[in-house]
């Protein structure tokens, strides 16, 4: 049976998804997985297993919908036995259900937008599943049996195998970078939701704080937004900012030699662990029980991944935007550096 998944973003979504991708992969009926990603998440897919056939499709592009035609008629001539859409979006159901292929889906309880419930077979989820992770375990269940979950499935850590991935280790970006006879720590300021971004002023005390440890700051960019952000952190702390925007094996041989990633629920953090390093991640509006990286089978006594709750009384609540923003000034710099001490 050849299988689609349907995930067209974001980055940290994407590294969520992988271990229903090696489910899948697992399963004995299933010769081949093919995914569906957005052209401006391409670049994450590089860390995916090479047997993975990956099709891309530019919503954002000049000629979306030819794009998305172009896309839909590779995707029916291969002819899959089932479509995971994990996205749980109209656009993601309505390109899964022109596939010509049986869809299956959220949970309708969860369904953000209700209407692609139409297009799909959802999935009913366990009520202990409420990790993404699991989620989409469940999800990828669809094909392969009709029974109501009686057990929840658990959480299984995003893992990457960069030998068997398209992401070539890139030996030279630490030299480039200067940074081979020091010790660093990756500042990830960066957050895809305006409520996910700590205030600079906390930033600037934990940049200052390793530099007092004799720890290398080290902020990371995405964009030429969060490049001015990093540019003016690093100034303001006596802290180093990536010069260039970095390919995706740069971006992991970068990780693989820190000392642990500081972030909010981002990309970057989740590729992190995925990589098997040490993360100290923030909470407020999103929730740790929903989309952190968990202890697997690790020594707990020195823990890999550390979560700052700040616990608001009104949160977490999920919201892009606030008219009464204070969880993220409940994150205070000694929690983080404490943490990263403990790491």
């Amino acid at each position: 049976m050849k299988i689609l998944i349907v995930r067209l973003s974001a980055f940290g979504d994407i590294i969520h998804c992988l271990p229903a991708l090696d489910d899948l992969l697992a399963r004995p009926e299933v010769t081949e997985v093919h995914w569906l990603v957005d052209e401006r998440y391409k670049f994450v897919t590089d860390i995916l297993p090479k047997q993975v056939h990956v099709h891309a499709v530019a919503l954002k592009g000049d000629h979306p919908i030819h794009s998305a035609w172009k896309a839909i008629r590779t995707l029916r001539a291969t002819g899959f036995g089932a479509v995971i859409d994990l996205q749980g979006l109209i656009k993601s159901a309505v390109l899964s259900r022109l596939c010509g292929s049986p869809v299956y889906g959220f949970d309708n309880n969860l369904m953000r937008e209700k209407p692609a419930s139409l297009l799909l077979h959802n999935v009913t989820f366990h009520p202990d599943e409420r990790h993404v992770v699991q989620q989409y375990r469940r999800i990828a269940t669809g094909p392969f049996t009709s029974e109501p979950a009686s057990v929840a499935i658990p959480y299984a850590k995003p893992s990457i195998n960069l030998a068997d991935s398209r992401c070539p280790d890139d030996g030279e970006i630490i030299a480039l970078l200067g940074l081979e006879e020091k010790s660093y720590v990756i500042l990830h300021a960066a957050g895809g939701w305006e409520t996910k971004q700590l205030p600079a002023s906390t930033w600037i005390s934990v940049a200052k704080g390793l530099k007092e440890k004799n720890i290398t700051p080290l902020f990371t960019w995405g964009n030429d937004a969060e490049r001015a952000q990093a540019e003016s952190y690093a100034d303001r702390s006596n802290g180093f900012a990536l010069p260039k925007r970095l390919t995706m094996p740069s971006l992991c041989s970068l990780i693989l030699h820190a000392r642990a990633v500081v972030g909010a629920d981002t990309g970057m953090l989740h590729l992190t662990a995925a990589l098997g390093k040490p993360t100290v991640t923030f909470w407020g509006p999103s929730a740790s029980w929903r989309s952190a990286p968990l202890e697997v089978e690790h020594d707990m006594s020195r823990p890999l991944h550390l979560h700052i709750e700040s616990n608001p009384a009104c949160g977490p609540c999920f919201k892009r935007t606030c008219d009464n923003f204070v969880c993220m000034d409940m994150i205070l710099p000694e929690s983080i550096l404490r943490a990263i001490d403990e790491l």
